[in-house]
């Protein structure tokens, strides 16, 4: 099956074993993580935790979401703009540049169409009506981040697309032309011609696979994106790790900081972050203007739906950060300030989804000073 993806060969695998990452098997981590990072506890859950868990795990009605069409008509006044479309797909805006973050608008987190984690939110604009994109970065091949009938419809523009260590054999096996993909080792930097737009790969603590035998036969990467005035840091998927502090020291300092907080579970510490050790792992990168991602789509651990934004809410005290919580399809500026508004709760109440004539949101930003002991 295509979705599955395709293995490295030639050049491209010569690449990879060639990475200071690359084991002769497979990828790896580069460190384990410190005792004093870890929370890896208990037993990882079951089929049956995921197939019978908490009903709580979906929201009760759709949640709230405008359509951002009327504003990407519009320059944004800062240089940076970020839209949230759901997960971890964020369309950004830097300096009349556009960058896609990890498109996924397929109905499903699964190599199947009939079975696996189902999206419970649309995304809030249609693929086909999306503006000219001017890259697209995608930070691993895992099915909630690589998604194909996305990247289908995406191999039927020019868009360019930069990704870590091997993942190009899957775009280039659904139809996207070998010119039109660069693939980095952690720490390369590539350059989009033509425009001041640079991507960085960085460092990240997670795993690869699209199968049952491919188990980190690519590289997962943090992205750091950096245009003529604004700087952007991109998580991808991964668990709390020192190598943030180098990230801050040789890529920042960043304008927005844009981590996962959904989809953990105790068992999963080194490899997802959980709203917690994403409020650590925001410090560890030099602070700034937080969104947090890779929540409010799919339901792919056990917690509540809503539980990393209620965590966020109650736990970010603020330091010296200011946390960005923005609906669905809502057109953000990192420099403006608003008041956060825990606008998600109105999904459990069956409220209606807001109307284009509804009056503009007051949901991105708050002071948060948190202790981190």
């Amino acid at each position: 099956m295509k979705v599955f993806g395709t293995r490295a060969d030639g050049a491209r695998l010569e690449r990879m074993r060639a990475s200071p990452r690359w084991t002769g098997q497979a990828f790896r981590n580069v460190r384990p993580i410190p005792p004093g990072l870890r929370d890896r506890t208990g037993p990882a859950p079951t089929l049956t935790d995921f197939l019978c868990g908490d009903e709580r795990r979906t929201p009760n009605g759709p949640l709230p979401s405008v359509s951002p069409l009327d504003a990407w008509k519009k320059p944004s006044d800062s240089g940076l703009r970020a839209t949230w479309l759901g997960h971890s797909t964020v369309l950004l805006e830097l300096d009349g540049l556009r960058v896609l973050t990890d498109p996924v608008w397929g109905k499903r987190a699964s190599p199947s169409q009939l079975i696996g984690p189902k999206r419970f939110q649309p995304v809030p604009v249609a693929l086909k009506a999306m503006p000219p994109v001017d890259l697209v970065v995608i930070s691993h091949d895992h099915y909630d981040h690589l998604d194909y009938p996305t990247i289908r419809t995406l191999a039927k523009t020019d868009v360019p697309f930069v990704t870590s260590l091997g993942v190009g054999a899957h775009l280039e096996g659904w139809g996207i032309p070998a010119e039109r993909i660069v693939e980095l080792d952690w720490w390369e930097s590539w350059t989009l011609p033509g425009a001041d737009l640079t991507v960085t790969a960085a460092p990240s603590q997670h795993f690869s696979g699209r199968g049952l035998k491919d188990r980190n036969a690519t590289l997962w990467s943090s992205l750091v994106v950096r245009s003529a005035k604004h700087a952007v840091f991109f998580s991808g998927d991964t668990g709390l790790t020192t190598e943030y502090r180098d990230i801050a020291e040789r890529l920042g300092p960043f304008d927005l900081v844009m981590l996962e907080v959904g989809a953990y579970h105790p068992s999963w510490g080194d490899i997802h972050l959980g709203p917690e050790h994403a409020l650590e792992a925001f410090e560890l990168l030099g602070g700034g203007v937080f969104l947090p991602v890779h929540w409010g789509t799919f339901a792919l651990a056990m917690h509540a739906w809503d539980q990393p934004a209620e965590v966020l809410l109650t736990s970010a005290a603020a330091r010296d950060g200011r946390l960005l919580m923005p609906r669905l399809g809502e057109a953000v500026e990192p420099s403006h300030e608003r008041v956060l508004v825990p606008w998600w709760r109105s999904a459990e109440h069956g409220s209606r989804k807001p109307e284009a004539a509804d009056p503009p949101p007051s949901s991105t930003a708050v002071q948060l000073p948190w202790p981190l002991d």
